[in-house]
């Protein structure tokens, strides 16, 4: 059937662009995800998108195609913790790992899926690497105690063919947004999403309150899924629709900075280890963070059937 129809609407501008309804979108999506578009009416779906932005409808539709085709995670009734790793390393040391191993200590399944969108950041799949954790090549059950790294491409091609197009054109496109948002498990999970910049933090919360999904919020480190380690940053929670503020921002100067490593991926593999092993501190916002996603996975066991 093609998208140039879809594109047509889409691609008028900002103030000429129509948005699509949830089903439109769904059928969008899944035709890009399923490989059936040439190249440039992908590239074009992508720059519209761009310039028009996304509403929350139009990103529930692309979440259904999505949920839809995804290799998801088989479940095991506990909530499992999804990070979506994406934004990488620039000025500071990627921690997601940290954050995930930590939570997998304490006794949560923790799913990491990501993969490397620019070739001048620190990935995740790098620090894991570091640390002995290898990229799972299947979708495999995660049990609690333990953390899983799973490359998008492992979860959905389509998805990551998506994700490449930033390369070819140096923009951000709906599948960045996309991946924050998405739930890879068949099953109860936590995802865990995080923003860059105040536009996005209002489009996020508005399409999880929209779909209904268990998720907490913040402004991440450089946009990953862990709070800043120098500062506290405001993070919600949502679950059915309903918002609940669960940390608030930090307010006036830092007491102490944290010594933190360079961010390449060894020296941040380093500093992850001691951490883990007692012979670092950890960063309070990073404890704090872990207190609260596993708060929210614990309130979801005592929820009534």
């Amino acid at each position: 059937m093609g998208i140039s129809h879809y594109i047509k609407d889409i691609g008028r501008g900002k103030d000429g662009a129509r948005a699509l309804s949830r089903e439109q979108s769904a059928d969008l999506m899944g035709q890009v995800l399923d490989g059936a578009v040439s190249d440039l009416e992908l590239g074009g779906f992508c720059l519209a998108m761009r310039i028009k932005g996304e509403t929350p409808e139009e990103m529930a539709g692309f979440l259904d195609a999505t949920h839809a085709r995804l290799n998801r995670v088989p479940g095991n009734g506990r909530p499992v913790v999804v990070l979506p790793s994406y934004n990488g390393a620039r000025k500071l040391p990627l921690l997601t790992p940290l954050l995930a191993l930590l939570l997998a200590r304490r006794g949560a399944a923790v799913l990491v899926h990501g993969t490397a969108t620019e070739d001048k950041r620190v990935a995740a799949e790098a620090v894991f690497g570091a640390l002995g954790v290898a990229p799972a090549g299947r979708v495999a059950a995660i049990a609690p105690g333990e953390c899983a790294f799973v490359p998008t491409a492992v979860l959905l091609p389509g998805l990551k063919r998506l994700l490449d197009v930033r390369r070819a054109v140096g923009l951000r496109n709906p599948g960045h947004s996309l991946v924050k948002l998405m739930n890879p498990v068949d099953g109860p999970a936590l995802i865990v999403g995080s923003y860059t910049h105040p536009e996005y933090a209002l489009s996020m919360a508005a399409t999880f309150a929209l779909t209904g999904a268990h998720a907490l919020l913040l402004r991440g480190t450089e946009g990953e899924p862990v709070a800043d380690p120098r500062r506290q940053p405001r993070i919600e929670a949502f679950r059915d629709g309903q918002r609940i503020e669960r940390i608030a921002a930090q307010d006036g100067p830092l007491a102490q900075l944290p010594d933190l490593p360079a961010i390449d991926a060894a020296s941040t593999a380093r500093y992850i280890r001691a951490v883990l092993d007692g012979h670092a501190p950890l960063p309070a916002p990073i404890a704090r963070q872990a207190d609260c996603i596993l708060a929210e996975v614990n309130a979801h066991e005592t929820q009534p059937a």
